[in-house]
């Protein structure tokens, strides 16, 4: 399999912000994520190569899967439009299409159903190498 490389910059579609939007203008993805109400640790850190992550939330562990690009539409508390992210749910790989933050809970609609994670699952962005 070849290795394939995240490119956090163009992570969810240039950062499709409201035009009227009084946020400053971000320098990382991670930046962007923070200052659209969402957890910095939905991204890997650090990555030069990359294919997959475990978090555990409640004893289970979930694994995510990125392609090499990943694209969306960013908006305050929410990610839509998502392509490039996929959740193994049973021996299933379903499609991620949105991202969606309520309180302190995270929500990723996918395919055919729904999984949700405190946000605290994802306060820290895991290490890839």
């Amino acid at each position: 399999m070849a290795k394939q490389s995240l490119l956090l910059a163009i992570l969810f579609v240039a950062c499709m912000l409201e035009s009227n939007s009084k946020i400053a203008a971000p320098t990382t993805a991670y930046d962007v994520l923070q200052q659209n109400n969402l957890p910095q640790g939905q991204l890997p850190l650090g990555v030069k190569s990359y294919d997959n992550f475990l978090i555990t939330v409640g004893g289970r562990q979930f694994k995510f899967r990125y392609a090499s690009t990943v694209s969306g539409v960013i908006k305050s508390g929410s990610i839509g439009a998502v392509n490039g992210v996929r959740l193994q749910v049973e021996f299933a790989w379903l499609g991620v299409s949105q991202v969606s933050r309520a309180g302190n809970q995270i929500t990723i609609q996918l395919e055919k159903s729904s999984q949700s994670f405190p946000v605290s699952a994802f306060t820290q962005s895991p290490r890839c190498t």
